[in-house]
């Protein structure tokens, strides 16, 4: 297992595992995410922001950090903290875990960037994720209803989110 940046050549993998969530998210009757804007993703990977999980040659898992989030996290978001967002699996890597191997990953790159906390949201008042962010190590703080939703993805406009924190 190897995580790193992910690279312009992998843009095409990424909108595909995103296609995949949204397509899981449909079946499971949760908010879906909305078809994200290329150059949104062309910006995180120039910017060293989109990371891969590859396992055996292949990208498992793909995700994005930022070091800023405050129109989810308000007032938190004065801590130092990085933020995932998007985790996006391989349908031939499901159940294996993957998670718990950005935690691992996060935690550290949280220390080495001084960081004090590894954050996340997800849309709604998802149980099933809920409990799964719980048994990865994350804290559950609970429900926030998002007012300044511009310049955010569609599927947080009018929306209310989970947040989840770490700390490291």
């Amino acid at each position: 297992m190897e995580i790193k940046n992910s690279k312009i050549e992998d843009i095409n993998t990424i909108f595909d595992l995103y296609k995949v969530a949204t397509n899981f998210q449909k079946a499971k009757s949760v908010v879906t995410w909305p078809e994200f804007d290329r150059e949104l993703i062309e910006k995180e990977i120039s910017e060293n922001r989109q990371w891969k999980l590859i396992i055996d040659n292949k990208i498992a898992c793909v995700w994005a950090t930022t070091d800023s989030d405050p129109q989810i996290w308000k007032k938190r978001n004065e801590d130092p903290a990085i933020y995932i967002h998007r985790i996006s699996t391989n349908p031939e890597f499901r159940g294996k875990h993957l998670v718990n191997d950005i935690v691992k990953w996060s935690i550290s790159y949280a220390k080495e960037n001084k960081k004090t906390y590894v954050r996340m949201d997800t849309v709604g008042e998802n149980m099933g994720l809920i409990n799964h962010y719980k048994a990865c190590g994350f804290d559950f703080l609970g429900l926030s209803k998002l007012e300044d939703t511009a310049n955010l993805p569609a599927h947080y406009h009018n929306a209310t989110v989970s947040l989840f924190q770490l700390a490291v």
